[in-house]
């Protein structure tokens, strides 16, 4: 079975055609799922790389819209989820902004800082939508608990490599919380936080995909590349990646 390959992306940076156009490379060299970062003020979940990228988006004025305006553009071409902290969507409103992504073409959102329990009250609107609240399992989740959260999973469920941020070099056992989720849900496993070139065979072993975030987005913080260059490169890593992963 071909291994998934998720990539995170700031949108925005360096303006919403560069974002367009890196994320329809990406697709076109192994990327199968585009993650656009929505920028943040205050990414709790992120490591510095990621931070660095959206301060920097917000310092070049990007704004909710563009984030949206860029999803349009590409996601009739590639698989298109929302990643954001919950604070911007909930001011755009939850029902609106569903609405919004569904007739845009997206996927689904991501939203780490959200609990589960309280994600189950917008349950019905995604399902009215057809879009995805895509599901964190963390290492340090209980068997019962991980049954509790993966029970109405959709499209795939995130395995946070290790308690921590993103970015990270930290490696845990994900044996025992594989195990679990397979035995509670039928949805595919994606792996995500510390996954690059280096590490994706490894972390791909025994899920259905891995999440890619960091490793793209140091790239685009390069002050050596040319904007171009910075596009070539992401996409150089995407294809090893998704040959890594099914090699």
């Amino acid at each position: 079975m071909d291994k998934k390959l998720v990539a995170y992306v700031t949108a925005g940076l360096y303006g919403s055609d560069f974002t367009t156009d890196l994320a329809l490379k990406l697709a076109q060299s192994g990327t199968d799922i585009i993650e656009l970062g929505v920028p943040f003020s205050d990414p709790v979940a992120d490591g510095e790389v990621i931070q660095r990228a959206s301060h920097l988006a917000l310092q070049q004025g990007v704004q909710f819209a563009d984030v949206l305006d860029i999803t349009s553009a590409i996601s009739l071409k590639v698989d298109t989820l929302l990643m954001g902290y919950f604070n911007p969507f909930y001011q755009y409103g939850v029902p609106a902004l569903l609405s919004k992504l569904s007739s845009i073409g997206s996927s689904g959102l991501i939203i780490p800082d959200l609990p589960h329990e309280e994600s189950r009250r917008y349950g019905e609107i995604f399902e009215q939508h057809n879009l995805a609240n895509i599901t964190f399992v963390a290492p340090t989740d209980t068997d019962r608990r991980i049954e509790t959260i993966v029970r109405d999973a959709k499209k795939f469920i995130y395995l946070v490599a290790y308690a921590g941020i993103t970015g990270s070099a930290k490696s845990e056992r994900l044996d025992q919380s594989i195990e679990s989720i397979r035995r509670h849900s039928n949805t595919p496993i994606y792996v995500g936080f510390g996954v690059n070139e280096k590490s994706a065979k490894s972390k791909a072993e025994g899920v259905d995909g891995v999440i890619v975030g960091s490793a793209f987005v140091s790239v685009l913080l390069r002050d050596d590349l040319s904007l171009s260059a910075k596009i070539d490169k992401c996409a150089q890593i995407s294809q090893n990646i998704k040959e890594k992963i099914n090699s």
